[in-house]
């Protein structure tokens, strides 16, 4: 019985960019953390903050503002990383995803999220699990394993070992 009720109720951590509300599943979330020192790395895309130390190990952060082509804001007290687990070529990866703020967690049935919206043939969408709602808000629910490219994994990757190699 418990594991049809599983089935049936998601648990989502909200978050904020800009005025969008977002949504990760909660088994991908690891923990959330008060904003934290960056150590920025040369030559990597636009969208990576950097890396953090996290209980001596490197990770690396996304600016999710960035990597959404949202314009940067100066961080705030609100501003939090969200540690994810993602899936990287079949291994499981960390990666901190920076956010305006953390909302809360929030319970939906899976016929509460409706497909994410086609957009044309231009427009990426398949990082969008769906759109569900929370009181009158829309709350776009990310698939945080499609977020990022083959390409975009592999720089993490990288950043991870080299931090990880210099740390030695």
């Amino acid at each position: 019985m418990s594991n049809q009720q599983t089935d049936e109720t998601n648990q989502y951590l909200t978050f904020s960019l800009d005025n969008e509300i977002f949504a990760l599943d909660i088994t991908q979330v690891r923990e959330v953390l008060e904003l934290a020192t960056v150590t920025r790395i040369p030559r990597t895309p636009e969208f990576m903050r950097g890396v953090i130390n996290l209980r001596g190990h490197a990770v690396p952060v996304v600016d999710m503002r960035r990597k959404f082509g949202m314009p940067p804001v100066e961080d705030t007290v609100d501003t939090c990383i969200v540690i994810t687990e993602v899936n990287l070529g079949g291994e499981s990866a960390v990666i901190g995803a920076l956010v305006d703020s953390v909302r809360e967690v929030f319970e939906m049935l899976p016929e509460g999220i409706e497909p994410a919206p086609r957009m044309g043939m231009s427009i990426r969408t398949d990082f969008i699990h769906g759109m569900g709602k929370q009181n009158d808000n829309f709350v776009i629910i990310l698939d945080i394993n499609r977020i990022f490219s083959s390409e975009e994994l592999a720089v993490l990757s990288a950043t991870d070992d080299q931090e990880a190699a210099e740390a030695v």
